[in-house]
């Protein structure tokens, strides 16, 4: 992770934040607008606000920590041992059977259950 001072949220920060919200809304707000016109466009202009909003919000401190929190990310999911195709089906197969099993045993206590309530108090069918 690279270190960045870290510095207070300033004025501008806090304006291009408000013009990102304010983009997205009018992309919505394009889009219902213009009801007439075809759908794919309608949704060009979903996508044109949010891709403007995030532009506009990636030149705020906020937006540059998240982007370093994203790569960062990245960098450390590529570093993961992912697991072969066959531990995974072996999991899978273990999984399921305890679940299998889990649920037999819940079944038979709640047979047991129920004849000792029905032994107890001579209710139920």
């Amino acid at each position: 992770m690279s270190e960045t001072p870290e510095t207070k949220s300033s004025g501008l920060d806090t304006a291009k934040l408000i013009g990102s919200v304010v983009l997205i809304i009018a992309g919505i707000v394009a889009y219902y607008w213009f009801g007439a016109q075809a759908g794919w466009l309608r949704t060009v202009y979903v996508i044109i606000g949010l891709v403007l909003a995030l532009l506009l919000a990636s030149q705020t401190r906020l937006g540059r920590n998240a982007w370093n929190f994203l790569q960062s990310s990245r960098n450390e999911v590529r570093k993961m041992v992912w697991p072969t195709r066959e531990e995974t089906f072996q999991t899978t197969v273990a999984v399921i059977v305890v679940v299998i099993a889990t649920g037999v045993l819940m079944w038979l206590l709640d047979i047991f259950l129920f004849w000792a309530l029905h032994g107890l108090t001579g209710q139920g069918s």
